[in-house]
């Protein structure tokens, strides 16, 4: 016996001993290593300071605070996101005036943005520094240059769409989304009536349905909107201003009635909604500018035998697979071109209460976007 040479092998069991050790100290290593890294990133991510608005009680436009806030380090299945653009939604209203019950004052404003992931929890899979990302989704707190929140409430930003496009469109686009396919089966022919047709989801709404080969009635409340929406679906627009509504519906629709009406603004035009409706047709109520439907226009919406649908973005977006999917379907109709994003303004993010008087006093047409500084 001699012992062995750098070139020959050792005995197997002393081999697969040290083999052992050797993967041990590996395995050490990289869990050492990893929890070493955790805390370091830990300690280098101090919460950070950005600028929001926030509501400290319930009121008009004047409520809103333009606030230097500090946003916290994502938790293990969060995200921290840096905003491009934060989309401006009439839901921001209610939540400013007390109409949204709030999770606590003060508390940011606002549901939907699109921007690039700055930091990321560690149990997080899927999404890394870097990757753009948009949302629409509840808790309020959008009105920010930098957001803290869950990972799977953020869907990843196909490269063709831009920050405003996305922030403009989400909680629209996805509202348009299941609007068309969910609350209503609208088919190919079918007569529709769109309220607020110029209006951010109205616009989206419009040429989705038309998409589908609906003949879509839009109604605006000013001249100057009428071409914006026939050129976004629009067969025929009406102005509910100057106009008997369900009197012109009933000569475009040969006295038939149409199949649905998609109503956002309740109690103006609930009534006049119904009567714009066939024995048998639907009535999507999915917002309330002017408040909520009365009594009355719902029992005549029964005594028509007319089904009244009031569904939830958030609701209908309860899962991450269903979020995943109707986000995916959003995109893919703004990347066909069969559905176009019309931002008709921005404003800064510190000009946030003027933006909410534009869109309360119906001055603005599609979509509006917040930028922050």
């Amino acid at each position: 016996m001699h012992a062995p040479t750098a070139i020959e092998s050792p005995d197997p069991a002393a081999a697969a001993g040290h083999q052992a050790i050797h993967t041990r100290e590996r395995q050490f290593t990289r869990i050492f290593t990893t929890m070493y890294g955790q805390k370091q990133r830990a300690r280098s991510r101090l919460p950070v300071k950005t600028r929001a608005v926030r509501i400290h009680a319930p009121g008009g436009p004047e409520a809103l605070s333009v606030d230097d806030i500090r946003v916290p380090d994502p938790g293990a299945t969060e995200v921290r996101i840096s905003q491009r653009a934060i989309g401006l939604n009439f839901l921001d209203v209610h939540q400013r005036n007390g109409g949204y019950p709030s999770p606590g004052l003060p508390w940011v404003v606002g549901f939907e943005g699109a921007g690039v992931v700055e930091a990321v929890g560690g149990a997080v899979r899927g999404l890394r520094e870097g990757d753009r990302v948009a949302y629409a989704c509840a808790p309020p707190g959008a009105y920010a240059g930098l957001r803290t929140l869950a990972a799977d409430a953020l869907v990843p930003l196909p490269d063709a769409i831009g920050f405003e496009q996305a922030a403009a469109s989400m909680l629209k686009g996805m509202t348009a989304e299941y609007l068309v396919h969910r609350s209503c089966a609208v088919q190919a022919g079918d007569g529709v009536l769109v309220h607020a047709a110029a209006g951010g989801t109205g616009l989206l709404l419009c040429q989705w349905l038309a998409h589908l080969g609906a003949t879509v009635i839009g109604c605006v409340g000013d001249d100057g909107k009428r071409a914006l929406a026939e050129s976004h679906g629009c067969r025929h627009v009406l102005n509910y201003r100057r106009e008997d509504v369900a009197a012109r519906v009933a000569d475009l629709a040969g006295g038939d009635g149409l199949a649905a009406v998609y109503d956002s603004v309740g109690r103006d035009t609930a009534e006049a909604s119904v009567a714009c409706l066939r024995p048998g047709g639907t009535l999507v109520l999915f917002g309330g500018s002017s408040g909520a439907a009365a009594p009355a226009a719902l029992a005549a919406a029964a005594a028509k035998s007319v089904a009244v649908v009031r569904p939830g973005l958030f609701e209908e977006n309860a899962t991450p697979a269903a979020l995943q999917a109707r986000a995916q379907a959003l995109f893919a109709v703004l990347e066909s071109g069969a559905v176009r994003v019309h931002i008709g303004a921005r404003h800064a993010l510190t000009d946030a209460a003027d933006a909410h008087r534009a869109l309360e006093a119906r001055r603005t047409a599609g979509q509006s976007v917040l930028i922050p500084d």
